[in-house]
């Protein structure tokens, strides 16, 4: 449910308060239950920061946490270019989205500075992920793959394809491009998903997980300078649903939550966003996911934007604008039906990548739009847009 009205900020839960929390939910598991067994969190009572009139708030799921109807994605923040974005707080902008692969960490640092110059970190919420989880998993399935014998690789290859071709994720009108190389990402996973059947004993109960998602969160919230991220996303751009069952992936992220490093758990995916909401849903083990949802793949995940939200999940939409623009030159030209098509449908005469956000914030399941804010007249066009409402003309 949207919100528009203006109101004090409420200062987030206090890091002391938090931790009493997490102590208590690590108490309350019952006597031999697993940490990652625990069941979807109850949801929570609406936690506001940096309430603005003018900004436009909505739900993330269980969470409770209102956010502002469009965020701030990490991709294009970086040390030389991140003090527009004090612009977007004062316009009511609360969720900061980052990863460490965002410049090599630098996005994070910059974020850092942000808040550590605008003294803002209680009046926003901090969300990272876990960007290089599915280099980890499919390296250690490749390293079973490779000292198989000549029959037994073959037999995977073939059952890799066997797989994608049941799923039809390589359709085109669903495997869009949002940068250079990302469908190829299907090689990888469909690999390692076609060797579970017999060699996933040898990888998912890996200690190396725990290692490596331990130090990627401590990592990340030594970069920003904060004690704790209130999401953290993994997998980061999931490729198949298997990526998100991982047991010693949960467990490491329950660790991390009742230590105080995070609050909730996430994910999001580029490729078959629909497959990997759907599983994240079923699973109950999520408490938010951040999918590619635009005009092009709108018809096929629609349907798991709506499970997701009826198990209580949030859902932010990303790659909204990207069907309609990008600063990608390899996928330049965007192709001209699709600029058609966003015309169509949101009737006016704004520019088609804020026709694709307002398209996308028609649709109440939706809890935001990702948004690359590129600069101050990025902030205040697209921003603009939070807390409209149009009718949407048939496609």
């Amino acid at each position: 449910m949207a919100e528009r009205d203006g109101g004090s900020n409420r200062v987030g839960v206090s890091r002391r308060g938090f931790l009493r929390s997490a102590t208590f939910a690590a108490l309350a598991v019952p006597a031999g239950g697993a940490l990652a067994g625990c069941g979807p969190r109850a949801p929570r009572e609406p936690e506001w920061r940096n309430r603005q009139a003018g900004m436009a708030y909505r739900r993330l799921g269980r969470t409770g946490m209102m956010i502002s109807e469009v965020v701030c994605g990490g991709d294009p923040i970086r040390s030389p270019n991140y003090r527009h974005v004090s612009l977007a707080l004062e316009m009511g902008l609360n969720y900061l989205d980052m990863a460490p692969n965002y410049g090599k960490g630098d996005a994070e640092l910059a974020y850092g500075r942000l808040l550590k110059e605008t003294g803002a970190r209680d009046r926003v919420f901090l969300a990272t992920k876990i960007s290089d989880y599915r280099l980890l998993r499919n390296t250690l399935y490749q390293d079973v793959f490779q000292g198989l014998p000549s029959e037994k690789k073959r037999a995977v290859i073939e059952r890799a394809r066997e797989l994608r071709l049941q799923r039809g994720i390589d359709r085109p009108d669903y495997a869009v491009s949002y940068y250079p190389g990302q469908t190829g990402d299907f090689d990888y996973a469909y690999l390692s998903v076609a060797m579970m059947r017999h060699y996933r004993h040898l990888v998912e109960g890996s200690s190396k997980f725990r290692q490596f998602l331990t130090r990627s969160v401590e990592d990340s919230l030594r970069r920003v300078g904060t004690d704790h991220f209130d999401v953290v996303l993994c997998p980061h751009g999931a490729d198949a649903p298997e990526e998100l069952a991982n047991e010693e992936m949960h467990e490491t992220l329950e660790r991390l939550r009742w230590q105080g490093k995070l609050r909730y758990v996430g994910f999001s995916s580029h490729n078959d966003p629909a497959g990997n909401l759907s599983a994240a849903a079923a699973s109950g083990k999520y408490d938010m996911g951040m999918v590619a949802y635009n005009i092009v793949v709108g018809g096929y995940v629609e349907g798991a934007i709506r499970a997701a939200a009826a198990n209580g999940m949030g859902v932010i939409a990303m790659k909204v604008a990207h069907a309609v623009a990008t600063h990608h030159r390899a996928l330049q030209p965007i192709p001209q039906w699709r600029i058609d098509k966003i015309n169509r449908i949101v009737p006016g005469e704004m520019k088609p990548p804020l026709k694709a956000y307002l398209w996308a914030l028609q649709n109440p399941n939706i809890s935001a739009v990702n948004s690359n804010l590129w600069d101050e007249t990025y902030v205040r066009e697209n921003l603009g847009v939070a807390g409209k409402r149009v009718e949407l003309r048939v496609g």
